[in-house]
């Protein structure tokens, strides 16, 4: 694997230099087959979507496969905007110079996709590094094999290895990839992983986009519109059975609400998944025995208010709330990735921010309320959502990404676009001219202070 891996980076390193993807049309003509291949992909996709994870055709297409879709349309649409050189304004210092910036690609890149979204967090920035510019080398997760396999199956069938190559294995197989010498390494997953990933790209000071993850805070405060809060709070906890980066992953309700929140938050849950979210048809499975144990070892870190019910076999945990947490229970201390939501609460909502801010900086922040602006302002976190969840996501002309411990970076639309590109500045100077000032020794060195 490792000679394949290294012969394949040269390959790759050797198409890029000649040229051969820098051409827009050229890069157009990619995404187009990349779109091509999804759509002949699309219910196989599914299949092993549902086989892997349990996840219904439906959320597949939504959370996944609508994702991509739409990140090429929106590439196609505006490439050629985002590609033009800018023209900037030259000071009078270096007058009668032209400046401008143009975007150029980084090169040869690593993508390494996590598997909870197997499909959308390998494929998006794969549509940011064709967009640039760049040649790529895919790394999907092991945890879900059949996804695993098919997105190999599509690439291979779609692109030649050259400009566009994909690898399966296990952690071993990443440290043989990191082992090589990239222009650029987009790694999704843990901030743990995260680390060891920068770590190995400092060796070459490679540029890194990190999109990690955290625990995000749901804040709900007693000015909130409860019912409306218990249904999206709902919803997004129990999307892919709560193992998203971006969901919510604890509760801090104000105390005056506490009750009739979590009353409303049930109801919805079984609204959304039935009495029985084990014979729901849209609830999805945990992905390993061992991510199971994990949860289920959360179980005793408070009182079961709510669901608490597993069954190992088919690797099912109901939503779950648990209250009576402390705030240096394991269940606070790591990302939960998980459909269980400990629970604290609040008087004031500068306990909130007091909260928040004296832990790492997480990947979203969720605040239902009236007072969202304040609690913006006195917070940090990689995006926020005021009086919903999970959306800020879906808007492809605002940055995804994370900072501090839940990443660095960020992509979605343009952003992809310039996460894989250099933006070079350019100054054009003429011959016809050439002012003596800047010589040595300075004769005109008063005048050039009072210009400068």
């Amino acid at each position: 694997m490792q000679e394949y891996i290294s012969t394949t980076r040269s390959k790759q390193k050797q198409f890029f230099r000649s040229g051969a993807t820098l051409e827009l049309p050229f890069r157009k003509q990619m995404l187009r087959k990349l779109s091509d291949a999804m759509h002949q992909y699309e219910k196989p996709l599914a299949k092993a979507l549902w086989t892997d994870l349990h996840k219904s055709y439906e959320e597949a297409y939504l959370t996944e496969i609508s994702i991509v879709y739409g990140e090429i349309r929106n590439h196609l649409r505006h490439l050629r905007k985002w590609a033009k050189p800018e023209r900037k304004s030259s000071p009078l210092a270096i007058m009668p110079a032209s400046s401008r910036i143009i975007k150029e690609p980084l090169g040869n890149t690593l993508i390494i996709a996590p598997w909870n979204y197997p499909v959308q967090l390998l494929l998006n920035p794969l549509v940011g590094a064709i967009s640039a510019g760049c040649t790529a080398m895919l790394k999907p997760s092991p945890y879900v094999p059949n996804v695993s396999r098919v997105l190999t199956e599509m690439i291979r069938a779609t692109f030649p290895e050259e400009y566009i190559a994909i690898v399966e294995g296990n952690r071993q197989v990443n440290q043989m990839l990191l082992a090589e010498r990239w222009d650029l390494i987009f790694f999704t997953g843990s901030p743990s992983l995260g680390k060891m990933v920068m770590e190995a790209a400092s060796k070459h000071l490679t540029p890194v986009v990190l999109e990690l993850g955290g625990k995000s805070p749901c804040i709900i405060d007693k000015t909130a519109d409860l019912k409306v809060a218990a249904k999206r709070v709902a919803w997004g906890k129990a999307l892919n059975a709560g193992q998203t980066c971006i969901a919510p992953d604890y509760l801090m309700i104000h105390e005056e609400v506490k009750d009739k929140f979590l009353k409303l938050l049930v109801k919805e849950w079984k609204h959304l998944l039935t009495k029985d979210p084990q014979k729901a048809k849209h609830f999805v499975r945990i992905v390993s025995d061992k991510a199971l144990e994990r949860l289920i070892g959360y179980l005793d870190n408070g009182t079961i208010y709510h669901g608490g019910k597993y069954d190992k076999a088919e690797r099912y945990l109901s939503p779950t709330i648990l209250t009576d947490v402390s705030p240096d229970a394991p269940v606070m201390q790591e990302e939960i990735f998980g459909p269980i939501f400990p629970v604290l609460t609040f008087k004031e909502i500068d306990e909130v921010i007091t909260f928040v801010t004296d832990r790492e900086k997480p990947l979203a922040l969720y605040y239902f309320g009236t007072n969202g602006d304040y609690v913006l302002s006195h917070t940090s976190s990689g995006g926020a959502c005021v009086n919903d969840v999970i959306m800020h996501i879906v808007n492809h002309n605002v940055p995804f990404g994370g900072v501090g411990n839940s990443g660095m970076s960020a992509y979605h639309g343009k952003d992809s676009f310039l996460a894989f590109s250099h933006r070079r500045a350019v100054i054009s100077t003429p011959t016809w001219i050439d002012m003596p000032f800047r010589y040595m020794p300075y004769k005109l060195f008063a005048w050039i202070k009072h210009m400068i």
